[in-house]
């Protein structure tokens, strides 16, 4: 037993240090450039197949192997530079958030690039030279290149710590990562800084690739499944710190290999199979740790911000003069039916859906100023309800409310603890209650049908018409849209952007900034699952897609295309997102290059999402003479 758990423990530690290598580069990114990088997985994806690449192009061999993976590392690092000059540096003044969705635009695109260039196919990578064998240990055998990563891991880290630490670039970017504004003032040329750093970081995240080639093969997932664990990383070790990396790369690599060793066990007459949680392990330490330390491992608190924490726009008053645009959009709504073919009608429902989840999520980022990384975790469990009970028998007009009622109670419980936290610790316990919400329903078999999900879930006869069904979305998805619009403009709403505006002022005043941030949370967990009672009941099956990470990625983009300024603006931006998403997947197989590319282009144009941007444009039109 003792064998077993060392040789487990050896194997953590040696993917520990591949996850370090690639949270590492996302540290210093972060850490300097403030941007939320999460194109970071596709250059550890990139860096895979470069590798290979390389590999063949050689002839194999320790040259092919070891300068395969230098030779990733640097192209990666120039790429990563080329981007940050090209997109990146356009955007540093845009939110925060708006950065995050221009660099999963780039995701999407460098996706398409590894399709077009390398195949759909798997590719083996080649064995390091000389570490082809295996070392016994009490027994056990474990690979001579997992002992190899074992020490190569922290040693390129001493490097990179050394490189901060004692030369004078380093210094500057430590200076820029403690404060941006004081190094700006010392004349250090920050836009140079930026791209080096980037370069950086990329050039770390490319080698990780390479170095894990005699672990898995090159594929397409690596981006998105390396980057989630690489987030959770940076989070749990604290923002900026290489050594809370290491650590937290350390904790979560070793517990996700104790629990494939452990197996399954039997305990009290239950059979407990530790190894379905390497699935959400790593959210569980995060949702943890986030709780009693919100900003991690080896982080320190955030310092107080010299000016107000409000970086939106307040929400405008309502202009009852312009709102005869909405009136002509019910119109065409109500006659959408009568003059589109049965597609349209189905694309329409869609869209009507996703705006309501698209709203639901600009109620608490916009008026309430809280990001939320895993807001598909109420769509799901709303469709999840909903379905649920219509397996069991439920008509519709109690499944749907069920499903209401089911993701309003699931906030109830996640928001008690969200509002305890702020920024991006916010945001990724959000994502880390998401994805064990997730691993719940792909696993329960006997209630959601596991990674099969549920199907035969239809509305009644009244209602089984597409056109029908249609106008039932419509009245609901209005009605709550109407609701959502009411509580921003009363006085919760009022309370939710004092707090977001300045939260200290607020409590000054007597708000509970806490209670007031728990309701929002509530009611967009309500509406949220409204939506997805509805979608499930439209496609008539149902799958855990609807809580992944993309799903509340999408979420995301819909908000920030459209502008969190205004309850119009997720609306547009989810009609613009499901337009586009729907035709470029017709129109071409790279339709992820295409998504991403126009994804990258919205952002740059309209840095504060379409109806932000262009209610901007009208107010300095309005202000000159």
């Amino acid at each position: 037993m003792i064998a077993s758990f060392l040789i487990q423990t050896l194997n953590g530690l040696a993917s520990a240090s591949l996850l370090f290598l690639v949270a590492l580069g996302l540290t210093l990114i972060f850490g300097v450039t403030r941007v939320v990088n999460f194109a970071h997985g596709s250059f550890f994806m990139l860096g895979a197949y470069l590798a290979v690449s390389f590999y063949g192009y050689v002839g194999g061999g320790v040259l092919g192997f070891w300068g395969g993976a230098v030779f990733a590392g640097l192209a990666v690092g120039v790429l990563g530079a080329l981007i940050e000059l090209t997109i990146l540096r356009r955007i540093y003044r845009a939110p925060e958030l708006l950065q995050l969705i221009t660099t999963f635009g780039v995701v999407l695109l460098l996706k398409d690039v590894v399709l077009f260039t390398w195949g759909p196919e798997d590719i083996l990578g080649p064995r390091a030279p000389g570490l082809t064998g295996a070392v016994w240990i009490f027994g056990k055998p474990i690979p001579q290149y997992d002992l190899l990563l074992l020490v190569l891991g922290p040693l390129v880290g001493l490097l990179v710590w050394l490189l901060l630490t004692r030369t004078d670039w380093g210094t500057r970017v430590r200076a820029a990562t403690e404060d941006r504004d004081m190094a700006a003032a010392l004349g250090i040329n920050q836009a140079l800084m930026f791209t080096g750093v980037f370069a950086l970081g990329a050039l770390l995240a490319g080698l990780a690739g390479a170095l894990a080639l005699p672990r898995e093969p090159a594929n397409h997932n690596m981006d998105l499944t390396i980057i989630a664990d690489v987030f959770v990383v940076t989070v749990v070790g604290g923002l900026g710190s290489l050594p809370g990396a290491y650590v937290a790369a350390v904790i979560i690599s070793v517990i996700k290999a104790w629990c494939i060793g452990i197996g399954d066990v039997r305990m009290f007459g239950t059979v407990f199979s530790f190894s379905k949680l390497t699935l959400v392990a790593e959210f569980i330490v995060m949702a943890i740790v986030l709780i009693i330390r919100p900003w991690g491992l080896f982080g320190t608190p955030p310092a107080p911000q010299r000016v107000s924490a409000a970086s939106i726009l307040p929400m405008p008053v309502p202009d009852l003069k312009r709102l005869w645009p909405l009136g002509l959009v019910i119109l065409a709504l109500i006659a959408l039916p009568l003059v589109a073919d049965r597609f349209t009608v189905v694309l329409a429902t869609d869209i009507i859906i996703f705006a309501l989840f698209a709203a639901s999520l600009g109620l608490i980022m916009g008026a309430g100023g809280m990001a939320s990384f895993g807001h598909a975790a109420y769509f799901g469990a709303g469709a999840y309800a909903a379905a649920v009970a219509a397996k069991a028998g439920a008509p519709f007009l109690v499944a749907v409310p069920a499903g209401v009622t089911f993701a309003g109670a699931l906030a109830v419980l996640f928001g008690w603890f969200c509002v305890r936290l702020t920024g991006v610790s916010l945001a990724m316990l959000t994502l880390a209650f998401a994805q064990i919400t997730w691993a719940i329903a792909f696993q329960w078999d006997s209630v959601t049908g596991g990674s099969n999900g549920l199907v035969g879930v239809w509305p009644p006869e009244l209602l089984s018409g597409k056109t029908a069904y249609y106008f039932a979305t419509l009245l609901l998805v209005g009605g709550a849209i109407l609701l959502i619009w009411r509580s921003v403009h009363a006085p919760l709403g009022y309370l939710l952007r004092a707090s977001r505006d300045s939260r200290i002022r607020a409590e000054a005043v007597g708000v509970d900034v806490r209670i007031i941030q728990w309701r929002a949370i509530i009611v967009a967990g309500a509406a949220a699952g409204l939506a997805g009672a509805l979608y499930v009941f439209s496609k008539g099956s149902l799958s855990p897609d609807s809580l992944s990470i993309p799903r509340s990625v999408d979420a995301l983009a819909m908000v920030l295309i459209g502008g969190v300024q205004t309850l119009v603006g997720p609306v547009v931006g989810a009609v613009v997102f499901m337009t586009l998403q729907d035709w470029v997947v017709r129109a071409t197989p790279y339709w992820h290059a295409v998504l991403g590319i126009t994804l990258i282009l919205i952002t740059i144009i309209f840095p504060q999402g379409i109806v932000g941007t262009l209610r901007q444009w009208r107010q300095r039109r309005e202000a000159e003479p």
